[in-house]
């Protein structure tokens, strides 16, 4: 039997976002880090003053402090903990999948964010909002005529509220010229992009109101580094006629890069994996190996003397990580984030805690140092 053809995309049908029944509010959602934080217990308690120990260390011998977070830390409201994090200087660099700057991004733009999954895509209407296809591909899109990734590119559109088009004539001469340019793609795309939408060269204004709420453009004015790492097919910017898979494929390129130079960074160092049980050590695993290769080629020690902290609210079993790796019998050997991250070196400190509760005490205990 012949296998069919591939869906073509470019004939779905976008909606308004405005259309959208969004099921998250920024006002009734965010999290003021100045409020009492939410009460841990005793051993919770005990661990985020470990943690907020070991940032400071770190910090002082300046050692990297990497904070990887899963989307639902921005859609619990956790937005500002993390832009004071950065504000204050604790943290020096950023990471999340695409859903998390999807959240983001759409906050910034309307103040809401979240549908329902069941309904949507019932009606055929799941991800497929005009709005959020169609500029969160074409930040990414313009970021690459800059060799920017994903996380910058989109940073940068909602800081400066738009970007500018460039010229198509421009793009046209460059590509004749220089066809085997590394940027070259990403031209050509751009091109193509604004050919399909008849959009005119100059500057595009796309206001983000809640942009002060928004983690991606506060690393941008922090200039600290905030690295994405999505999927095909995982996020709903797949869900729009204009999608970009190359764009989102280069630029993802980019930031995996731009995160192994975080791990270069993480001798007595910390990582903080809060709310991310796949993508942040499947991605951490992967750059950790790319260093000590490099590291070893060049007859350097491997990266030594960090402190892992993973954050999560599936039960860890009770299983202390100090004595190795569980055996097969044992649940604890199933949870693959605490799994991976033990075998990255250094010490790995499990953390059963709700995300938004624990970045919040360790905030606060960080504050009052």
């Amino acid at each position: 039997m012949k296998p069919p053809e591939p869906l073509d995309l470019t004939r779905l049908r976008a909606f308004p976002l405005a259309e959208r029944r969004s099921l998250s509010r920024l006002e009734e959602i965010l999290v003021e880090p100045a409020d009492e934080p939410p009460p841990l217990s005793e051993t919770q308690l005990a661990l985020v003053r470990e943690c907020a120990d070991h940032i400071r260390a770190a910090l002082a011998r300046r050692a990297g402090v990497m904070l990887i977070y899963g989307a639902h830390l921005i859609k619990n409201g956790g937005q500002l903990l993390l832009i004071r994090c950065l504000d204050a200087g604790w943290v020096t660099h950023l990471a999340t999948n695409g859903a998390g700057t999807i959240h983001d991004w759409e906050f910034a733009f309307q103040g809401r964010s979240t549908e329902s999954v069941r309904d949507n895509v019932a009606e055929g209407r799941f991800g497929t909002w005009d709005e959020t296809g169609r500029y969160i591909n074409l930040a990414v899109l313009l970021g690459g005529l800059h060799s920017q990734g994903y996380g910058h590119a989109l940073g940068s559109f909602i800081y400066r509220d738009g970007a500018t088009l460039p010229d198509p004539e421009d793009l046209e001469r460059l590509i004749r010229e220089r066809p085997d340019d590394p940027l070259t793609p990403a031209r050509a795309e751009v091109l193509d992009w604004m050919r399909r939408t008849g959009s005119p060269p100059g500057p595009l204004m796309v206001p983000h109101p809640e942009r002060n709420a928004s983690v991606l453009a506060n690393a941008i004015r922090h200039e600290v580094p905030l690295t994405v790492h999505p999927g095909i097919g995982y996020d709903i910017i797949t869900n729009h006629p204009l999608f970009q898979g190359a764009a989102i494929g280069r630029g993802a390129a980019v930031d995996f890069r731009r995160f192994a130079a975080a791990v270069e960074s993480l001798d007595g160092g910390v990582v903080l994996s809060i709310g991310s049980a796949i993508m942040g050590p499947q991605v951490f695993e992967k750059a950790m190996s790319c260093v000590n290769n490099l590291r070893l080629q060049a007859g350097r020690p491997v990266v030594r003397d960090h402190t892992i902290y993973v954050v999560d609210l599936q039960d860890g079993g009770g299983w202390d990580w100090d004595q190795g790796e569980p055996p097969r019998d044992n649940p604890a050997y199933y949870l693959r984030f605490c799994k991976s991250y033990a075998r990255m070196g250094g010490r790995m400190r499990y953390v059963q805690c709700d995300n938004i509760a624990f970045l919040h005490n360790l905030h606060h205990t960080l504050s009052r140092a």
